[in-house]
């Protein structure tokens, strides 16, 4: 691989315009691609397999015109103070806004005071708005009429408050967050090269990478369904590993070329030694990330195939268009320092930080295991309490009108009232549907933490009924929970002695489903994404006990992580910091979605750090000295690295989208404790405590596994045999003169 690698590099440095003209090529395609495109996005729930979806599917073909997956929407209106809804003047306001609810997606916008929505003492009532579509499909006209009938609301003096899926749009955890992660990433590659120019390849080819993901999503996101979160985990991913790979190809360039090698020579080892660790650094991270269609959640397994496709394109642009960009650069890739130095010797310069971390490490391995290990440890036990959910609009930031109108119903109707819970009855099979019916619904009354059971008629056919459960409970509730459980257990029982059947659905029985998929699939996914990084690493290492001290310290990184998670966005601690306004239950993807992510980016810091490390101890150096090794030449830049990563994800703590919010913090928190305290500390000391036993690999599976030298020492032997045979032609010739 480093021989075709290096090949690779060499020609995109002397063919540099046209590599640089097939990348502007795409990113103009996907650029107009993405202009032409449709703007609506899905960020519906499809789970196959769980019973809320059963229901979900059940009555779209039974009962087609209640439009179960159409968007919907919530006006919440109360009175002035001292008065009540009821008031003549306020119901005249109240009917009129309501009566403004009309369009062509609109299916209906119910009358508050003819569906009894007014809560007891008066003060508060609302109007469930329908739609005939789907929440991705409703139209700025749409969305434009809801907003303004509740303006209208509130210019005649009530207090007016929106909530449902209808006002769902693209999250904006972009823009800014982009921006702040961009801009960290620009100082710190400035301080790390010492160049403009230097520092500017990586932001250059990283934004081009991401531009032209994103926009291929944006051009595709119609067509395959995708949500609007999924352009945004692209961005955060892609621009992460994007200037990433970029800065560890550019760094070995600038030190091929202080070694006083010529340009094109410099990319085309560059490419063929650090571009070997960015293309199995890639594969980790894009097999973590496809992994996920294992949890079988079509909108996770999206989220993760198009963050991977982003990843691919980040891989071949640091193998192609950062060579050539390195040809249009010349000497201005150089720090001033080194410009100044170019053709001398090699200065001897004193041991830099990394040097001197690692024979600190090396004198005291033992203390620096148990000190990481303990530390990451005790941030870890909070994730013992972990619990798990789905955000709603009771988790939105208080200055919303999704939240103001969650806490108004609360206030109003009761906690439960913003969670109800949809019971759909198959009667298909009853000889007595309307006694099947009544008997469920006597079963559930009796139920404990039940406000309130209103049943519905039979459809058309007198084969389906939806009974709609008011729970007195929070959605979030464990309370909640243990009541859907309860009514699939007695309900289901007193249905089948009737011969009919009972989903428990709506989007509270979702949420719950979904957690308990998601905790099911944790397991297999992680021994999936392990196993296969494992085999992997294995081959990059050619090792049993590097692969599995890799594997066991990212696990030990990302249980830290989850801990810090739960510490701050569950229990509140330092939550004004972090801009967290309400604590809560977890989201349900965030560990399966943390293991698959951070192992992908953990494993960039193993492969770039310990191949170096490999590099020197297949070249003749005592394990030891090739820890020092590899440190004084990679830990400047991957902690660069890990700094720029860091920066990019926590640009997005600012989004006002909790899902993102607490992504972008998971994932800069795992990546500080793996970076900095998994692989610039524990892993050096287990490899010095191991010694020549870290490179230990059976015979049987030295012969079994592929070499593809990673560390380029076949290209060494490739490019020295030229050069010996060189010299000594050059003596034979001299010879005879001798003579």
């Amino acid at each position: 691989m480093a021989t075709f690698l290096y090949k690779l590099g060499r020609l995109a440095f002397r063919r540099r315009w046209y590599a640089a003209l097939i990348w502007v090529v795409l990113l103009v395609l996907a650029g107009v691609g993405a202009a032409s495109a449709s703007k609506s996005t899905n960020d519906n729930f499809s789970i196959p397999g769980v019973e809320a979806q059963q229901a979900f599917d059940l009555l779209e073909k039974r009962n087609p015109e209640m439009k179960a997956d159409g968007a919907s929407a919530r006006l919440v209106f109360k009175a002035p103070e001292g008065q009540k809804v009821t008031d003549p003047k306020n119901k005249a306001a109240i009917e009129k806004t309501v009566g403004e609810l009309t369009g062509p997606q609109v299916a209906q916008a119910a009358d508050p005071f003819k569906t009894d929505a007014v809560s007891k003492d008066g003060t508060i009532a609302y109007s469930s708005v329908s739609y005939k579509v789907k929440a991705n499909e409703l139209t700025d006209a749409s969305r434009d009429t809801l907003k303004g009938a509740a303006q209208h609301g509130r210019d005649a003096g009530l207090t007016v408050e929106t909530g449902g899926s209808a006002l769902q749009s693209m999250p904006d955890g972009g823009g800014s967050s982009e921006i702040i992660g961009i801009a960290m990433s620009a100082v710190v590659l400035l301080i790390t090269f010492g160049s403009l120019v230097a520092a500017g390849l990586p932001l250059l080819t990283a934004i081009i990478g991401v531009g032209i993901g994103v926009s291929s999503i944006t051009a595709l996101a119609s067509t395959l369904d995708l949500g609007g979160n999924t352009s945004t985990l692209a961005t955060m991913i892609g621009l992460a590993v994007g200037i990433d790979y970029a800065l560890f190809i550019v760094s070995r360039y600038r030190a091929e070329i202080a070694e006083g090698r010529e340009r094109e020579e410099a990319a085309g080892r560059a490419v063929g030694t650090a571009g070997s660790a960015v293309v199995f650094a890639g594969l980790t991270v894009i097999i973590a990330l496809v992994g996920l269609a294992v949890v079988n959640i079509p909108m996770l397994t999206k989220m993760g195939v198009a963050a991977a496709g982003t990843v691919a394109i980040a891989v071949l642009i640091a193998l192609t268009l950062i060579p050539a960009l390195l040809g249009f650069a010349g000497r201005q890739a150089l720090s001033r320092k080194n410009r100044k130095a170019e053709g001398s010797a090699p200065a001897e310069d004193k041991p830099n930080l990394g040097t001197r971390w690692a024979r600190l490490v090396l004198r005291r391995p033992a203390v620096v295991l148990l000190a990481g290990v303990l530390g990451l440890g005790a941030i870890a036990v909070p994730a013992g309490s972990l619990v798990l959910g789905l955000p709603d609009e009771g988790s939105q930031p208080r200055n919303t009108t999704q939240r103001k109108a969650y806490d108004l119903l609360s206030e109003g109707f009761g906690p439960g009232f913003n969670g109800p819970l949809l019971l759909v009855v198959d009667a298909a099979g009853s000889k007595d549907a309307e006694g099947a019916v009544q008997s469920v619904t006597d079963t559930v009354k009796g139920l404990d933490d039940v406000a309130a059971v209103v049943p519905a008629p039979l459809n058309k056919a007198g084969n389906t009924a939806t009974i709609t459960v008011v729970p007195r409970s929070k959605p979030s509730g464990t309370e909640t929970e243990d009541l859907v459980h309860a009514i699939r257990d007695k309900g289901a029982a007193t249905a089948s002695d009737n011969g009919a059947k009972v989903f428990v659905t709506g989007s509270t029985a979702m949420n719950i489903d979904v957690s308990q998929k998601l905790n099911d699939a944790l397991l297999p996914y992680l021994a999936l994404v392990v196993g296969l990084a494992f085999l992997l690493l294995m081959i990059v290492f050619r090792s049993v006990l590097v692969p599995l001290k890799a594997a066991l310290g990212f696990l030990l990184s990302v249980v830290a992580a989850l801990g810090a998670v739960v510490a701050v966005f569950q229990w509140g601690w330092l939550g004004a910091l972090f801009g967290v306004e309400e604590t809560g239950p977890i989201m349900s993807m965030m560990p399966i979605f943390m293991v698959g992510v951070v192992f992908g980016l953990a494993m960039d810091y193993e492969v770039f750090l310990v191949t170096r490390m490999r590099e020197a101890y297949v070249h003749g150096e005592r394990p030891g000295q090739a820890i020092v090794t590899g440190f004084r030449h990679g830990a400047r830049v991957v902690s660069a690295a890990a700094v720029i990563m860091i920066s990019v994800f926590a640009g997005f703590i600012g989004s006002s989208e909790p899902m993102i919010k607490m992504i972008g913090f998971g994932l800069a928190i795992a990546v500080f404790f793996d970076a900095f305290v998994v692989r610039m500390a524990i892993v050096p000391a287990v490899l010095a405590l191991l010694g020549k036993s870290a490179w230990w690999l059976p015979g049987w599976l030295a012969k079994v596994l592929p070499n593809v030298d990673v560390e380029g020492e076949q290209l060494r032997k490739r490019l020295a045999a030229p050069a010996a045979a060189g010299a000594a032609e050059h003596g034979e010739e001299r010879e005879p003169v001798r003579v």
